[in-house]
């Protein structure tokens, strides 16, 4: 997994076709989509069995994942990728089906409801039907962390052959985000390295979450804090998992 520099001011910027844009974004998602999948691929066995449980297991060693916290069915584990960490949580969603769950998570509009410091999220542009390009900004009044940052990034969702549901998203380099959007005077365009979902069916229309973030926020900010941005970044998920539920109720057992 690579970690770019923090970006400097963008004075560039390139105009490319909608089909030139289309097809670099598809492949820079392949690798994103299988660094997705590959933090996701632990304790396949269980895959199918709708036990809370496993999420429970040791996963200090699952490649190079730490991990940081387990309460109330969410593990929080993060890795080492150079000078940033990247973070992975997973829970188990009961009488929650994938497609229930990601209908929730891609609802732009609703995003400002599972991350407070989101001021504005809206789609720059559809390339094809499960290929886009959006703009994420944080006000002036979010927090410290946050404050006056802005993201262009492509979200790509795909269904895998075993049913299991992707949305890789990540940041265009600077030059193609400033030709697509001009960065605002005020605002900083920090870099999305790499997020996204992966949600695996299991038994009785229930499913598992697994989501992973790395990002730079770019201007100065000491390590620790960035490293602080990634882990809120995650802990979204526990008002992801209320949304997920609040919209699903659970499914009463046939008799």
């Amino acid at each position: 997994m690579s970690n770019s520099p923090s970006p400097t001011p963008c004075s560039r910027s390139w105009s490319i076709s909608e089909e030139s844009l289309r097809r670099y974004v598809k492949f820079a998602s392949e690798s994103c989509i299988q660094e997705l999948l590959a933090a996701s691929d632990t304790n396949n066995n269980n895959k199918g069995n709708n036990n809370i449980n496993i999420i429970n297991s040791n996963y200090d060693n699952d490649g190079g994942w730490k991990l940081l916290t387990l309460d109330n069915g969410v593990e929080i584990s993060k890795r080492r990728s150079g000078s940033l960490h990247t973070f992975r949580s997973r829970w188990v969603l009961p009488s929650v089906s994938p497609q229930q769950f990601i209908t929730v998570a891609n609802a732009i509009d609703a995003a400002k409801q599972w991350d407070s410091d989101l001021v504005e999220a809206r789609y720059i542009k559809d390339l094809e039907e499960n290929l886009s390009i959006i703009r994420l900004r944080f006000g002036e009044n979010s927090k410290p962390l946050f404050r006056n940052r802005e993201f262009i990034v492509y979200e790509r969702r795909e269904t895998m052959q075993d049913g299991t549901l992707v949305v890789a998203v990540a940041s265009l380099p600077k030059e193609i985000a400033a030709g697509l959007h001009p960065k605002q005077s005020n605002a900083i365009r920090a870099l999305l390295l790499q997020s996204g979902w992966v949600v695996d069916k299991l038994e009785d229309n229930s499913c598992v979450v697994t989501y992973v973030v790395q990002l730079d926020p770019a201007g100065w900010l000491p390590k620790c804090f960035v490293n602080r941005f990634n882990t809120k970044l995650v802990m979204i998920i526990e008002n992801l998992r209320k949304l997920a539920q609040q919209a699903c109720p659970p499914i009463e057992p046939q008799k």
